[in-house]
């Protein structure tokens, strides 16, 4: 026998008459232990089956998968996240401002540098979908149409579908909308256009098709100072050179970071250095001579 059985059976009260019929009864109608099957309790006549409560958090839910409750401030966060990306992005020649009276529109303007689309200065406007982030890809507007197989000749819609068919949260970003659009000036696509004219005359007539983007961005430019068509305090205006408003605006921006530089290279650092000058030795210090 086990002795830790033994000592903890020679430990315990004995029982009495009453408590081990109890037991004997119990053990007669216990199930044995090497049965292959447990046996339930057979099911009571007029018993009406219960049914298990609709979660109240599936009836709250969202059309974008979020708590109706949070839903706003969840839609909020994400476009203010969004907005923060493209800050940190810092795309060459996009800029863009969210809209005072609605999030979910952004006004931009892109400025092309160099190819076929020189000079190019094309305002445009983000419609971002109210389930943001989990509807469709943003829509991306120019306010005038301009000559490009990618743009709807009518309405100045920039076939973002094309780079962007699913969106897909936590993975496509805005920025890369704006990205997409700064990159089509650059490199064409005639694949399946909105403009058929646009692709036809880049595959087959392409000098005309440069006379027309350059009538189209002479065309956008002298629409430049015209109001916008959205009336919004923070939609993109352009105002033609004032020489006493931008020539200090201009000088404040060119000349900010220099007393910054000056600043830094006038500051005498003491203590060690990686390496003395005039010597290979690291975490070398200069040596001061003490006064006599």
């Amino acid at each position: 026998m086990n002795p830790f059985w033994s000592m903890s059976t020679g430990s315990v009260r004995k029982r009495s008459d009453t408590e081990e019929k109890t037991l004997s009864g119990e053990l007669r109608t216990s199930p044995l232990r090497g049965s292959a099957k447990k046996q339930l309790p057979s099911i009571p006549k007029n018993a009406v089956p219960i049914t298990k409560p609709a979660s109240p958090a599936t009836s709250s839910q969202s059309t974008n998968g979020t708590h109706a409750s949070y839903g706003p401030f969840y839609l909020e966060y994400s476009l203010l996240a969004e907005f923060t990306l493209v800050v940190k992005q810092k795309l060459p020649g996009v800029y863009v401002q969210p809209s005072y009276r609605s999030a979910l529109m952004w006004f931009g303007v892109i400025f092309i540098r160099h190819g076929l689309y020189q000079d190019g200065v094309f305002k445009f406007t983000v419609y971002i979908p109210d389930n943001y982030p989990d509807g469709d890809c943003p829509r991306l507007v120019f306010d005038l149409p301009v000559f490009h197989p990618l743009v709807d000749p009518l309405s100045g819609e920039l076939d973002v579908k094309r780079a962007f068919a699913k969106w897909r949260r936590n993975h496509n970003h805005i920025w890369q909308v704006l990205m997409y659009a700064r990159r089509v000036f650059y490199k064409i696509d005639t694949a399946s256009p909105l403009n058929p004219e646009a692709a036809v005359l880049y595959e087959k007539d392409v000098q005309l098709f440069k006379s027309k983007v350059v009538d189209s961005v002479k065309l956008c430019s002298s629409h430049l100072f015209d109001q916008p068509k959205i009336e919004d305090p923070y939609a993109i205006i352009f105002s033609p050179w004032n020489p006493a408003i931008h020539d200090e605006a201009r000088e404040k921006m060119l000349t900010q970071k220099k007393p910054e530089d000056q600043h830094c290279k006038s500051m005498h650092v003491s203590g060690l250095s990686w390496v003395k000058p005039g010597s290979v030795q690291p975490f070398s210090k200069e040596e001061k001579t003490m006064p006599t």
